[in-house]
Order: structure tokens, then C-alpha cells, then sequence
């Protein structure tokens, strides 16, 4: 990993999770000298819900998730970095046809069992040779911590990414541990980078999937880092069942609101982290927006401004120009009105009713953008409509990243 984000959080001490275990292994995509496969094995009677990219350019690895998610069953998990395998035609799904087969023959299970994910540089098939020889010695490693896994599928992040809570169902409490990995090539079209999330909870497929949908729309969907949106996104969300609480089938069920509580919430977590990894970033920035006609009119506006070039790089120096923001909104596309119009930087109202404010003082403004985490508030003044995107200044470490990214 490149040096670290001044906006990184330490890796928290992940609990383990009944019916997971995880190991890692060289496979030697890249020339580096660190582990690039993480393999997790999952207890018989996973249930399991994924979203992924819409890019139309994904990778077979996505496409393959997809089918294999809509059964509803997992065993095991493997992430490749350093190759995204993406754009590779045949060779890229002879590759994982082969992943694949290798640990189902080693499980006993079947191929669509087995969930495979690459991250790294776009149209290289990945190396068949290598990939065996990789997951022989996943296969054959001892069991690793948290910790481990999320280093190993990191590709430009800077630190490791991991999360944790807890839910209460019935009088039974069930955990919940995640890793993602995700520094550029960020933007939200489903769900953004690589993300996976471990339960004992059990908890039916399909009730699954709807929970991971609804997380995912007030997590990842909210965030951006560049407003590119990658051809491997995925995120998975594995439930082993081992927590021994009545398995629950419908939102109705007691304890339902409760998990979802704390899916949003680690959802929201490990989403923020990748923020804070943003490639080249140095302050974290939250876009809170209120009065719009709808939640989702809310959220275009907010990510309107937090994908503008202007508005990040304002920030980045420290630049209280709140007339981007104005523009921003306007470019969006959603209903607003300039003359109700409303802008704070955290709690200064810079603007209202389409106009500075009269007794604006940009002292305290100024001082709040040389915080390392800046609040951006937009009020509409149309209706109900609220959401909260977040995403990282601009700067010129983002260009030396992307420019260099292949040597």
C-alpha cells in the first residue's frame, strides 16, 4: 500500500464470525511482493444476496455473481487484486470457469456455489496459471485475521477497511463483520468497489437480498470519489445461519428491523471508509440535502455536487465558493427553484432565499474548510426530500495516482 490517508481510520478488531473462515495467498498477479487472493470459506447452508455494477463492461465475474446470487447459496468467496480481469472476452471466463471448478472440487460443492471477484487493471485474461497455483496455496493456508483479508484485496488503498455491529434477534444477538476495498474508479451505480459482509444470523435468501438492496440505496449508492463507476463493483452479503436465532423470512418477523438497522449501519460505515481512501484525498466531505420534491431528487442533487470537478477542488483549496455549489444544483437536472435556494457550510448559512446572506462573515467558514471533514448543506425550500451523500476533495495526488497507474 501507498502511503497512508490522513483521513484513514484504524482497522477495528473484527470479530469472528461462526461458519467464516478466511485465508490468504501470493498468486503473483501483480509484480509485488505481498498476498493478492483472500479465500473465505462459508459453513454449508449459506444464504447469500449480492448487488453489482451496472456498468455494461463488467467482468465475468460479475455477471457469473449475479446468476449465482439469485440461487441464494454460497460456500466460499475468492477476491484476486491486481488484475480486474474485465474486458478479457473467452480467456477472462475460461479463468474463473477454472477458479471456480478448483474449489468446488475442494469443497464438494458446485460451481455456482463459489463467488469470485477481481480488482486491478482492466483487459490483461487473467493468468490461468497463476490462478491455479494461487488458490492451491489459499486452499492449503492457515486461517487469517480480518485484518489479513482486507489488506490482500486492497489495489491503490492506502489502509485496510473493515467494520463491525451487532443486532438483537429474539434472545439471540448476531454479529456482523465486513471488509471492502475501494480508492478510485469510485462512483455509485449499484454499489461501488469490492465490499463483503459476514453474518451468523440466519436469515432467509430472498429477505436477504431486499435487506442488502435497501442498505445499499442509503450507503453505497451514496457516495463518489471521481464519478467513474468500475466494471468489477460488487458487494456480497453472506448469512451463515450459526447464531441459532429463528430464521427470519419477512420484514413482519421480530428482529427484522433490528438487523436491517445494523446492515445500514455497516453498510454506512465501511461506505465512508472508502471515502476517506479516496485517491489523493485530504478532507472528507458530507453533502447533506433538505426541501427537495423527493429522497431521490435529494440524492442526483447531492451527488450532482459532490461529482463536481469545481466544487472538490474548491475544497481542496479550502476555497468557501459557495457559487459552485449553486451550479452544481442547477446542472441536475431535479426540480429547484434559485430564489428558495439555501446553502450552508456546517452551520453557517452562507446563502438563503436566493441571495447571500447580508451578514455573512467568512471567517468561520474559512476556518471550518481547514478541517480535515467538511459539511455541505443545501436546502431546497420545495419538500420533504432529504439525503446525505458523501465524497473527497480533488487534488493535484489524484492525477499523479491515475497517471502513473499501469507503471
Amino acid at each position: 500500500m501507498t502511503d497512508r490517508s490522513p483521513l484513514a481510520r484504524p482497522f477495528p478488531a473484527l470479530p469472528d464470525i461462526a461458519g467464516v473462515t478466511p485465508r490468504v495467498a501470493r498468486a503473483r498477479y501483480k509484480q509485488w511482493d505481498r498476498c493478492d487472493l483472500t479465500y473465505v470459506e462459508l459453513a454449508e447452508g449459506t444464504a447469500v444476496a449480492g448487488v453489482f455494477t451496472r456498468n455494461v463492461c463488467c467482468s465475468t465475474e460479475v455477471e457469473l455473481g449475479r446468476e449465482s446470487a439469485a440461487q441464494g447459496k454460497a460456500r466460499a468467496l475468492i477476491v484476486n487484486a491486481g488484475n480486474s480481469n474485465a474486458f478479457t472476452g473467452f480467456r477472462g471466463r475460461e479463468a474463473v470457469d477454472q477458479i471456480r471448478d478448483q474449489v468446488a472440487a475442494h469443497l464438494g460443492c458446485t460451481a455456482s456455489d463459489v463467488f469470485v471477484s477481481s480488482t486491478g487493471v482492466i483487459g490483461v485474461p487473467l493468468p490461468r496459471d497463476k490462478a491455479r497455483a494461487g488458490v492451491e496455496a489459499a486452499l492449503a493456508a492457515t486461517p487469517c485475521t480480518w485484518e489479513q483479508a482486507a489488506e490482500t484485496i486492497g489495489t491503490t488503498d492506502t489502509f485496510a477497511k473493515g467494520a463491525t455491529t451487532s443486532a438483537v434477534i429474539g434472545d439471540k444477538t448476531v454479529r456482523l463483520s465486513g471488509i471492502i476495498k475501494g480508492s478510485g474508479m469510485i462512483a455509485p451505480d449499484m454499489a461501488t468497489m469490492l465490499g463483503y459482509i459476514f453474518t451468523d444470523a440466519a436469515i432467509a435468501p430472498d429477505l436477504l437480498q431486499q435487506m442488502l438492496s435497501a442498505a445499499n440505496r442509503r450507503s453505497f449508492s451514496c457516495i463518489t470519489v471521481d464519478g467513474d463507476t468500475s466494471t468489477s463493483d460488487t458487494v456480497l452479503l453472506f448469512a451463515t445461519g450459526k447464531a441459532g436465532n429463528a430464521p427470519l423470512t419477512s420484514m413482519d418477523d421480530a428482529g427484522a428491523d433490528a438487523f436491517q438497522a445494523a446492515l445500514n449501519d455497516i453498510c454506512t460505515q465501511l461506505a465512508q471508509l472508502v471515502v476517506r481512501d479516496g485517491e489523493g484525498a485530504q478532507k472528507f466531505i458530507e453533502v447533506e440535502v433538505t426541501g427537495a420534491v423527493s429522497d431521490e431528487s435529494a440524492r442526483r442533487i447531492g451527488l450532482s455536487i459532490a461529482n463536481s470537478p469545481l466544487v472538490k477542488t474548491a475544497i481542496a483549496g479550502e476555497d468557501a465558493n459557495w457559487g459552485r455549489v449553486v451550479m452544481a444544483v442547477g446542472k441536475a437536472g431535479e426540480p429547484a427553484d434559485r430564489d428558495k435556494l439555501a446553502i450552508r457550510f456546517a452551520d453557517k448559512w452562507v446563502a438563503q432565499d436566493g441571495l447571500a446572506v447580508d451578514s455573512y462573515d467568512e471567517a468561520p467558514v474559512a476556518a471550518h474548510l481547514k478541517g480535515q471533514d467538511v459539511r455541505i448543506g443545501v436546502d431546497l425550500g420545495l419538500g420533504t426530500g432529504r439525503a446525505t451523500v458523501w465524497t473527497c476533495d480533488l487534488t493535484h495526488g489524484y492525477i499523479s495516482i491515475n497517471a502513473d497507474y499501469r507503471s
